[in-house]
């Protein structure tokens, strides 16, 4: 009998996940394994991303780590060359690098404003570039970026992140509208405040964490494993007819204006 395979599995695919070294990108790394793929752990931080890989070949799945600063265009060519699968395939390629330095607009400054620029939405181009190059030659592929809630919504201190953000969402529908036609699909994944190591300074501060918990409707943050499932279903054959789009995940931040139940209410 012919085993159905779930279209939301990963069986056969390779992956190369960026950013895999902590945080979403780990957790993002560690689902596509566990649906099947074989997994690049590609991170600025070498030692990060052999941990993460250690961790997947211990549960029994395949892994491999590499360094990479997305910053840097051939490094992204060579490392997403380097791992495609021993069938020549690069089946799906996941990023989620960014920085951000939370100052008001007339307190950035020229040099802090690059460095937010050079990775979140440089960084975002030479993944796009790079990726949809070997995917258009090979007839298909997945791409997912990671934009943010703060393409939509702001807050003091949010300008430039949530400028290169918003930039990563435009990028990602023209990807999406250049590359569709060689069967390449391109979507973001725009997060909500997630428990990560990068958000622990907030999460210590217990005004700053229960505001942000207070703007979801479930009254709490994300975990990391909450963005990575919806990563593996846009990155799967469930997925098929989705792209040039952004998902939020985001505990219905972006949907609710105001908490107040009025009285009377029902």
């Amino acid at each position: 009998m012919k085993k159905n395979i779930s279209p939301f599995s990963l069986e056969n695919k390779t992956a190369a996940i960026i950013g895999a070294g902590a945080g979403i990108g780990e957790a993002v790394a560690v689902a596509c394994s566990d649906q099947g793929a074989s997994v690049a752990c590609l991170d600025v931080n070498l030692n990060s991303a052999q941990k993460t890989a250690q961790k997947i070949r211990s549960a029994g799945g395949e892994a491999e780590a590499a360094v990479l600063d997305v910053r840097d265009f051939n490094a992204v060519q060579s490392a997403l060359e380097a791992s495609r699968g021993s069938d020549g395939r690069l089946d799906i390629v996941i990023s989620t690098p960014a920085i951000n330095f939370r100052k008001s607009l007339a307190a950035y400054g020229e040099d802090e404003f690059y460095k937010v620029i050079d990775l979140n939405l440089k960084g975002g181009l030479n993944v796009l570039r790079a990726a949809g190059t070997i995917m258009a030659a090979q007839g298909g592929g997945s791409i997912l970026l990671f934009s943010s809630i703060r393409a939509q919504v702001v807050e003091p201190g949010q300008g430039v992140y949530a400028a290169t953000k918003a930039g990563i969402v435009q990028m990602v529908r023209t990807a999406a509208a250049e590359l569709g036609a060689s069967g390449v699909r391109v979507n973001a994944i725009a997060p909500g405040v997630v428990d990560t190591p990068l958000t622990q300074q907030i999460k210590a501060n217990k005004d700053w964490h229960d505001a942000y918990a207070a703007k979801c409707v479930f009254n709490r943050w994300a975990q990391p494993e909450e963005i990575a499932a919806p990563a593996v279903f846009l990155s799967s054959q469930a997925a098929s007819y989705i792209t040039g789009t952004v998902l939020f995940v985001d505990g219905g931040w972006t949907a609710v204006d105001g908490r107040f139940d009025p009285p009377g209410m029902t």
